[in-house]
């Protein structure tokens, strides 16, 4: 399947077995997560040492949530012994335990700024805690008509929060009033297991989830049902947005993690990690990670990229995006006081937003334009005040040189590569092996089945196939000697165009192109 999704990126960090996760937190800063186990135990591992890091032996009934109070260098749990638990986790030392609820506690939110702790049960209440004022509950929040399984703490206004409960209703409560603001009718035939807000400021939206084995999205606002997730074939335990890229991840019993394109609702990947049915997720604003508790353990992906896209001109100008906004600054030269790997502050500005997500921004070789590639599709910017100048469906996009600035390529799947002139569609290229990327410069590499081929922008021509498969291709000024950087060697090459022409007219091109077109000037080994 030729997707916009099939390179994200997901590198396992933590792969760690252990009875049944029904709770699991991401520490702030530490490189540790937090794991409550249906066997009373609680564990905070290391995903940089993939060691356990402390154990706390609670209690012998389930600790079916778990938060950390970073802030005071606690951890506080729920149990199925109706107590919450609270402990430093430095010293080991108990801070606190009473009986919050007269049944199972199901979840636990920690406000992110007050001294309040959320609390969600069986007895089909919320309560809040107040840590400052001795763990004083100073609300029950009661309307729900069956257990309370899921609390999520709006983003974009914290003293809003959502619940999922068993009565197949999410609940919009505020703090201050123990009544709900109202209530979304969330799935038809079973209860809500799970709820989570949208992390960006741009959608109102929601996640719900349910043993009806959907997803679905909603608009808080206006009560709307945005999509629903078709695809797991059990329960679904948990959905939640990636903090910073555009796809939904949701877990079910079916020992699944689905990806979903958060703007499309496509689903991009199925993951299985051979844990048995999934439980219990975490994430962290800013960062690429996701946490995910299963029957037989727990595991730690990053996904995605941390570098932003991000692309220079001649000039010293950048821009970059972040989510969907376009940012731009300009890097002046001429400081001598700075020195090398010293970080540079620079005012920036905002351009604009754009209506795909961008894995890539590539200037033009002029600096007028910049491509946008993102979601299977391009668009085409003028640089100074992002006006639109073209656009269409590609996965991957390549401009020209100075020399023909006003060519680019575009990859529309691995069997199609289409070159442009002035905007016009110019040549569709005949490639004759599967295209896996691009790169641009002199001539348009074209990277597929463990090498390049360089193909001329003129003629559409294949110049030749080289058997390395480059990350990056980088042209020198002159256009002369370019350089191909592989995973622990580069190698730098001749283009002489005389060589190539002469071949050209003598008929002397055989299905890998001209062998005379490039000759090898040096190769380094970097290991």
């Amino acid at each position: 399947m030729d997707t916009a999704h099939t390179h994200l990126d997901i590198q396992r960090q933590l792969f760690a077995r252990s009875e049944r996760v029904k709770g699991i937190d991401f520490h702030p800063t530490e490189p540790w997560i937090l794991t409550t186990l249906y066997s009373g135990h609680v564990y905070i591992w290391s995903y940089e040492t993939q060691a356990i890091v402390k154990t706390f032996e609670l209690t012998d009934v389930p600790v079916r949530a778990g938060r950390f109070i970073a802030r005071k260098n606690w951890i506080v749990c729920g149990s199925d012994d109706f107590q919450l638990r609270v402990y430093n986790y430095n010293t080991s030392e108990k801070i606190t335990s009473f009986e919050a609820h007269p049944d199972y506690i199901r979840a636990i939110v920690v406000h992110p700024t007050q001294p309040f702790v959320l609390t969600a049960s069986d007895d089909m209440t919320i309560k809040l805690w107040d840590w400052e004022r001795g763990w004083k509950c100073v609300q029950v929040f009661e309307g729900h008509s069956h257990y309370v399984m899921g609390l999520a703490i709006n983003p974009k206004d914290t003293n809003t929060f959502a619940s999922a409960c068993l009565d197949r209703t999410v609940k919009i409560w505020s703090l201050g009033s123990s009544t709900a603001n109202y209530t979304l009718d969330a799935h038809d035939t079973k209860g809500v297991n799970h709820v989570d807000y949208y992390p960006q400021s741009d959608k109102p939206y929601l996640l719900t989830t349910s043993d009806d084995r959907t997803v679905k999205i909603w608009d808080y606002t206006t009560k709307a049902l945005i999509a629903t997730l078709e695809g797991h074939t059990s329960n679904v335990s948990f959905a939640c947005y990636h903090p910073e890229l555009p796809v939904i991840i949701s877990g079910s019993e079916d020992g699944t993690v689905k990806i979903w394109h958060a703007n499309t609702y496509r689903l991009e990947q199925s993951l299985n990690y051979g844990l048995e049915r999934a439980w219990c997720v975490s994430y962290q604003r800013g960062r690429q990670g996701i946490a995910m508790g299963f029957d037989d353990g727990a595991v730690v992906v990053k996904m995605g990229r941390e570098e932003p896209a991000v692309s220079m001109d001649n000039s010293g100008k950048i821009i970059w995006a972040r989510h969907n906004d376009i940012l731009t600054a300009v890097i002046k030269g001429g400081d001598k006081s700075l020195t090398d790997g010293s970080p540079l502050t620079l005012p920036s500005k905002d351009l604009g937003s754009t209506e795909i997500y961008p894995q890539t921004l590539i200037h033009s070789p002029n600096g007028r334009f910049v491509a946008v590639c993102g979601d299977g599709e391009y668009i085409i910017y003028t640089a100074l005040a992002l006006r639109n100048q073209a656009f269409g469906s590609a996965l991957d996009f390549a401009w020209g040189s100075k020399e023909n600035d006003k060519d680019y390529a575009i990859r529309e799947s691995s069997m199609s590569v289409k070159t442009f002139r002035n905007f016009k569609e110019k040549a569709v290229l005949d490639i004759g092996f599967q295209a896996e990327g691009l790169s641009g410069g002199v001539l348009l590499g074209v990277k597929g089945q463990g090498g390049i081929g360089f193909f001329d922008w003129e003629s559409g021509q294949l110049v030749r196939r080289i058997e390395v498969d480059p990350k990056n291709v980088y042209w020198s000024e002159s256009g002369e000697l370019v350089t191909l950087a592989c995973e622990d060697t580069f190698y730098v090459l001749r283009f002489s165009r005389e060589e190539y022409q002469t071949a050209l007219q003598n008929g002397e091109v055989d299905e890998d192109g001209v062998e005379a077109a490039f000759e090898v000037v040096t190769d380094v080994n970097e290991r």
